[in-house]
């Protein structure tokens, strides 16, 4: 399945949404925090993962989905939000703690919910597996066409959560597409360290299920994948594992020393950047113009800037709100 224009267009407005609000966040979060790194200050304290470079893997799936569909992400989310529809200036907010987020300021960058479009992420590795399971359960029960989509890293693979709900899902035949963002890194643990299989994706054969390696970080390729598992899913013929070749730009935290990677690794992947490269396929079959490619830039930027001042604007919950909205 070949990506129409309007789908084309879509991805390439997402990827360049994605990527500018991951550089105005790492210029955000380095407020503060010069010249002495600490965590804990600045305008947006805490631990920050950022994904730019990894747009592929958000664009290539959501594009597929729906606001009906669940969505769970990982602890670097802020690109398959912003592709699954997740409100900007909300989920801005909440990365900066404010009572305008997206849960009023309490979970912060890694703890995104956004009901509307069911989406979902959390900081605990392989977490969203099992509530992804549990969506596309529901959806079968109810006898409705919805489906879940559950990201995780490539590190991610090796923990029992993510077996366990792999087997169930392929078991009971749920309509659930597992997809392992495999950008070379369990934090600064290379693949090859920790993995004893070169690809994820043909763990798939043991639980009986089809399973897709999708190499060097290609939109295209990736769409053609999730087309037909998430086609797959809605059909009732069950669940998928892909796993996509991506690269992160950044370190696993804003911080990161990244002693574990090679000195010129992020500006070699930088020379064949998926948006550059998408962007590059359209100008040349004539999906895009140029004029028309700086206007969706424009516009991202803008969207992008108009979220940061809502976000810097807002304010913080008073003190008295901190047991409200929350478990006890």
């Amino acid at each position: 399945m070949k990506p129409t224009k309007e789908q084309l267009r879509w991805m390439y407005g997402k990827m360049v949404l994605a990527r500018h609000f991951e550089e105005r966040m790492a210029e955000v979060y380095a407020e503060g925090k010069t010249p002495r790194f600490d965590i804990g200050a600045g305008t947006v304290p805490g631990e920050m993962h950022l994904a730019a470079g990894q747009e592929p893997c958000a664009v290539a799936v959501c594009v597929h989905l729906g606001p009906e569909d669940t969505v769970t992400a990982t602890h670097r989310p802020h690109h398959v939000a912003i592709a699954k529809g997740v409100d900007l200036k909300r989920m801005t907010a909440e990365i900066f703690g404010k009572k305008t987020g997206l849960s009023g300021g309490r979970g912060g960058h890694m703890h995104l919910f956004d009901p509307r479009v069911n989406f979902a992420c959390s900081g605990i590795v392989a977490e969203g597996a099992g509530p992804a399971v549990g969506a596309a359960l529901a959806a079968q029960m109810k006898g409705t066409s919805n489906i879940a989509v559950s990201y995780l890293g490539e590190g991610a693979a090796n923990q029992g959560a993510f077996h366990e709900s792999v087997n169930l899902a392929a078991v009971w035949r749920l309509p659930v597409v597992f997809v392992i963002e495999d950008n070379a890194y369990a934090i600064s643990v290379p693949k090859g360290a920790a993995t004893a299989i070169a690809r994820n994706s043909d763990r798939a054969a043991a639980y009986g299920i089809p399973g897709v390696y999708v190499e060097d970080n290609d939109t295209l390729a990736a769409f053609e994948a999730a087309a037909e598992a998430v086609a797959r899913a809605r059909a009732g013929r069950g669940p998928t594992l892909i796993e996509i070749e991506t690269y992160r730009y950044f370190g696993h935290f804003q911080g990161d020393a990244e002693g574990y990677r090679p000195a010129d690794e992020a500006k070699k992947l930088k020379a064949k950047d998926p948006i550059d490269r998408l962007l590059s396929s359209m100008l040349a079959n004539g999906t895009i113009a140029a004029d028309e490619a700086d206007a969706i830039a424009a516009k991202a930027r803008g969207e992008v800037e108009e979220a940061i001042a809502f976000a810097r604007e807002s304010p913080y919950p008073a003190p008295e709100e901190a047991l409200e909205r929350v478990f006890v």
